[in-house]
């Protein structure tokens, strides 16, 4: 079993930035791929980024492109996301989840509140 725990979210004014970490414990999550995803109220969750095993490959959502960026440790068994240029429309839970097999996310975190005043 992986538990995962988010962390960094909080209020933040629009054009800020925060840190999003998602710590893993219960296994390693090195063969893991891991993905950030957020949920706005009335709407349903969306993937904003995910990353490789390997920290290789990356994908982003349109929305997020050029502002957010997901790294990862493996070493510390942590993922984070870098928010950059914060806009309101990006208020929402922010979960991180990781997939053994690709696109099949098996693990979920508990979610991080994001929200940005305008």
């Amino acid at each position: 079993q992986v538990q995962l725990v988010e962390s960094g979210g909080g209020l933040v004014q629009a054009g800020g930035s925060l840190r999003l970490s998602c710590a893993a414990s219960g296994r390693t999550i090195s063969s893991y791929a891991m993905g950030w995803f957020r949920q706005a109220p009335g709407k349903e969750r969306a993937i904003v980024a995910r990353i490789s095993s390997s920290g290789g490959r990356t994908y982003y959502a349109d929305s997020v492109k050029g502002r957010f960026t997901i790294s990862r440790d493996n070493a510390k068994d942590t993922v984070y996301l870098q928010m950059n240029s914060l806009k309101p429309e990006d208020t929402a839970v922010y979960y991180c989840a990781g997939a053994l097999v690709p696109g099949s996310y098996e693990y979920w975190g508990q979610g991080t509140q994001v929200t940005v005043s305008s």
